[in-house]
């Protein structure tokens, strides 16, 4: 195994991405390169440690154990050997292993077994409530769909109950909807406890926090009743009932808390309840909140300020307001904060202007801007050629236009035929309105931010600002990744708790994203999680002299891949379970152990 590097021009700059390749010898005496792992840019400190683990591993040493059959005895000098029928060897049921695995050792880091132990005992009937927890949680982690996929056929392909020494009863489908109604009345605890958690594993800090919402959609019928209302889809189906959660992280993408509200509710009208909520569970102290324009309202950002120990805050506002700052923001200089990213700031009163301008967000908006108004053009044109096209067909058309051009629709004057008039060049044409379209370009790739901070660093309120990228993409990790949309739950304390559950798994992954960051940086959560998944575990049969089995489950050994993300991240297999003797080749019971 070796270190390859390619070499990237882009945008003026030259990257180098690396991957970790391996040689493989094929026919002929030839060999072919194949990719283990991409790591994209390292710096060369991160460079030296890759190095170091692919000569430990390519360095390690292999113990094998000689094989022999039944009618051939083991010969002298042989350190290991075993005496088997290989003609009855059997092999069954492989099943998922190393991707169960480290969602339980992520589980664990988090001190969730033990939390949970107190307030999920064990029910009469010896159900241990915390392994179905634990189950659903590493399923919606690993391979996230419906408790009746995980109920039909996750469980059995998965090693979960190696893990948890248990069977398949916590999988049956009535144990996993029961396992949801004992869970919510614990969530302020689970967020206390994550706290704790946070600040032990990676020295979290709650100096700054970042707050956002989302929506997401059910697939259900009618009647729609408690939190299921129809309101502003952000996930592009307004045909579906929603709810609306709202969530707290720290830059570094820890989740503090959420709220689950009535798909209906405004943005505007939820920052004020989690102000008190956070002050209540963390007390008063110096925090900067960062927003996204439109969840704080005039008078609630007025009594942030006005507060007995105020309440900083940081967040984005209408294009519009900068029209009446634009004047004044025009005579101040620009201050570079990072290469391609230059800021103002003005000071208004009690508050302080941020207007940013990023060079490459310029590029974007522009080539965005220029291909919405060629396709709209072209479109005209092809509207206009049409032949018996009648004026109500032409304004259906031009109405779908304007919803897929946006607001370049807006930087067209359109002159519309009257009634009974044809449609032709001199009845139905179009230009640029050119004031608009030079107000519109002249503000491409900027924004405006406003806050209370008492700064002049504009470097720093910049980039708590960017931070706001975190809250996004835990949100789009909710829904792609752990695939919490759409919900398919009918009771509302169901409804919640599959969010809830949803929540877990999202602590978990952030978990492992930390470690990678600290150990293994280039990967991601997802691209460790399908690597491991290639670690299978199989039951071994072997029969024995005296007419019983020989049962040895066993985890596939880790190829080279493998092998290089575990020592990266510092994480060590357990030993292989003991083998077992059974009576019965398919006995269900523990047998005896070896």
């Amino acid at each position: 195994m070796f270190l390859r590097v390619i070499n990237r021009h882009k945008n003026g700059k030259d990257h180098r991405y690396y991957s970790v390749v391996e040689n493989r010898r094929v026919r002929g005496g030839r060999h072919v390169q194949k990719t283990l792992l991409y790591l994209g840019e390292i710096n060369d400190t991160q460079k030296a440690g890759w190095i170091k683990t692919i000569d430990m591993i390519d360095e390690r040493e292999h113990r094998q154990v000689a094989l022999f059959p039944e009618d051939r005895d083991i010969p002298e000098g042989v350190d290991v050997g075993i005496q088997v029928r290989l003609s009855e060897l059997q092999l069954h049921r492989p099943r998922q292993w190393g991707a169960c695995w480290l969602a339980c050792e992520l589980w664990n880091q988090l001190g969730l077994d033990e939390f949970w132990k107190q307030r999920l005992p064990a029910s009469r009937k010896g159900t241990q409530w915390r392994h179905v927890l634990q189950t659903l949680v590493c399923y919606r982690l690993i391979d996230p769909g419906s408790e009746w996929r995980l109920h039909r056929y996750w469980f059995d392909h998965s090693a979960m109950a190696d893990l948890l020494g248990e069977d398949f009863r916590i999988a049956q489908k009535d144990t996993l909807y029961r396992c949801h109604d004992r869970l919510l009345e614990h969530r302020e605890d689970l967020f206390k406890h994550l706290r704790g958690r946070w600040e032990e594993l990676f020295d979290a800090n709650y100096e700054v926090l970042l707050y956002d919402l989302t929506s997401t959609y059910f697939e259900s019928d009618p009647p729609f009743e408690g939190k299921r209302q129809f309101g502003y889809s952000r996930d592009k189906r307004p045909d579906c009932v929603q709810v609306v959660i709202a969530l707290v992280v720290t830059p570094q993408g820890f989740p503090l808390g959420y709220e689950v509200m009535a798909g209906n509710t405004a943005d505007n009208t939820t920052l004020r309840g989690f102000l008190k909520k956070i002050e209540q569970e963390y007390g008063k102290a110096r925090r900067v909140w960062v927003m996204d324009r439109g969840i704080p309202t005039e008078e609630v950002l007025k009594e942030m300020r006005e507060a007995e120990t105020p309440v900083f805050y940081l967040v984005g506002t209408p294009k519009g307001r900068l029209s009446r700052y634009e004047q004044r923001l025009a005579e101040l200089p620009w201050e570079k904060v990072r290469e391609n990213v230059s800021v103002k700031l003005l000071k208004e009163g009690e508050e302080i202007y941020i207007y940013a301008q990023s060079d490459d967000r310029i590029q974007k908006e522009r080539a965005m801007r220029k291909r919405r108004l060629r396709r709209l053009i072209s479109q005209l044109h092809s509207l206009r050629n049409r032949k018996r096209l009648t004026r109500d067909t032409l304004l259906m058309k031009l109405g779908a236009l304007k919803k897929e051009a946006g607001r370049a629709f807006g930087l067209m004057d359109i002159t519309l035929p009257d009634s009974g008039q044809p449609i032709n060049p001199q009845t139905f044409h179009w230009c640029l309105i050119l004031d608009k379209y030079r107000k519109v370009y002249r503000r491409e790739g900027r924004y405006l931010l406003r806050s209370n901070l008492e700064s002049d660093n504009p470097t720093q309120l910049w980039e708590y600002y960017i931070q706001l990228t975190q809250v996004e993409e835990a949100f789009r990790n909710l829904k792609g990744d752990l695939a919490i949309r759409p919900i398919h739950h009918q009771l509302e304390s169901r409804i919640e708790a599959h969010i809830f559950i949803a929540f877990l798994a999202y602590c978990l992954q952030v978990t492992l994203k930390q470690r990678c960051k600290k150990h293994a940086m280039g990967l991601t959560p997802r691209s460790v999680l399908e690597q491991l998944k290639l670690i299978q575990m199989i039951d071994v049969h072997i029969p024995t002299v005296d007419e019983r089995w020989l049962k040895m489950p066993r985890y596939t050994q880790p190829d080279k891949a493998q092998q290089l993300l575990l020592a990266q991240l510092h994480l060590e297999l357990p030993p292989q379970p003991p083998p077992k003797i059974t009576r019965n080749q398919f006995d269900t019971s523990c047998g005896e152990d070896l």
